[in-house]
C-alpha cells in the first residue's frame, strides 16, 4: 500500500530515477532495474546487496523476529515499567497532525505506530524482511494502514519532500553509515518539518546487550561511536535538542528541517 502521490512517487533508491509500475514490480526505465514486489512488500534491498553491519543485523533479527515483541514486552515489565510509557516517553515529541504522511525508518515490527494518531497514513523501511512480515500481521490486528518497504536507511526510495513527519527509533548506532542514514531522512522530509531520532545510549549497549549471552557477540563495540549523532547533522539543521530517557539508557534527538531556501542548498548531501 503506497500513500505516497504520483507527484511523490518512489524513487530509485540508488540513482534517485523516479520508478514505473510494472507487473509484480516497480522498475527503473532508465537502467532497466528492477525492485520486485515480495507478499506485498517493495524490496529495493535483496540480500546479495547487503554488506557490513546492515547485513549482519538484517540477519540477526530475521532471526527473532517472531519474538522480538514478545521480548521487548517483557524486558519492560522486568524492569517494572510497560512498553507505552517508554515508547510515549519519545513519541509524543513527534508533531503529527491529521492527514499527514509519516515515515518511519527501521520500522522493525511496527510498535511505535500502535502508539501514534490513528488518523495520518503511515510509512515504514526496514532491512530485515523478517521484521516487516511481524509488522504487516500486527499492523492487519491493529487496524493499522500502512505502506511497507524493505531497503536501507542510507538508500531510501522515496523522492525529496515527501514526507510531514519522518522518525527513526533504534538501529542507528550500528548502521552501515549512520552520517548518510540521516541525510536520507533529511532530504525526504518535507522543509520545516521535525525529525527525530532516538537509540541506546553506550551505557544501555555495555551494560545490557554486551552482557546477555545472546546478544552481546553481536554488540561489539571495537571503535564504533555512539554517541548521540548531533556532529554527523548537515549544517542548516534548527531547534537541535537532546534529551536522556529510561535512567539514560535512551537519548532522543530531535531536529527541524530548514524552510525552502535552506533546504535547498542540503538536497547534496544526501546524494
Amino acid at each position: 500500500m503506497n500513500f505516497l502521490t504520483e507527484e511523490k512517487a518512489l524513487l530509485d533508491p540508488y540513482s534517485k530515477e523516479p520508478l514505473e509500475m510494472g507487473k509484480g514490480f516497480y522498475f527503473n526505465p532508465v537502467s532497466g532495474d528492477k525492485y520486485y514486489i515480495n507478499s506485498g512488500i517493495p524490496v529495493f534491498l535483496p540480500e546479495n546487496q547487503m554488506t557490513g553491519d546492515n547485513l549482519k543485523y538484517a540477519r540477526f533479527y530475521d532471526k527473532i523476529s517472531r519474538f522480538y515483541r514478545i521480548s521487548s514486552v517483557l524486558y519492560c515489565w522486568l524492569k517494572g515499567t510497560s512498553e507505552k510509557k517508554v515508547k510515549k516517553l519519545y513519541l509524543d515529541l513527534l508533531e503529527i497532525k491529521e492527514n499527514d504522511l509519516v515515515l518511519e525508518v527501521s520500522i522493525g515490527s511496527a510498535d511505535n505506530l500502535k502508539h501514534l494518531p490513528k488518523r495520518a497514513f503511515y510509512s515504514g523501511i526496514d532491512i530485515s524482511f523478517g521484521m516487516l512480515t511481524m509488522a504487516r500481521l500486527q499492523l492487519r490486528h491493529w487496524r493499522i494502514k500502512a505502506g511497507l518497504y524493505q531497503g536501507e536507511a542510507e538508500h531510501l526510495p522515496f523522492a525529496d519532500n515527501s514526507f510531514d513527519v519522518v522518525f527513526h527509533v533504534g538501529g542507528i548506532n550500528f548502521f552501515n553509515d549512520k552520517q548518510k542514514a540521516l541525510a536520507e531522512m533529511i532530504r525526504v522530509a518535507k522543509p520545516g518539518s521535525k525529525l527525530l531520532v532516538v537509540d541506546e545510549t553506550e551505557s544501555m549497549v555495555v551494560n545490557t546487550y554486551q552482557k546477555n549471552p545472546f546478544s552481546r557477540k553481536l554488540y561489539q563495540l571495537a571503535d564504533r561511536d555512539l554517541s548521540v549523532p548531533v556532529h554527523l547533522l548537515p549544517i542548516g539543521m534548527k531547534e537541535i535538542e537532546v534529551r536522556y530517557f529510561y535512567e539514560q539508557k535512551i537519548y532522543c534527538l530531535t531536529f527541524r528541517k530548514p524552510l525552502a531556501a535552506i533546504a535547498e542548498q542540503l538536497n547534496g548531501v544526501a546524494g
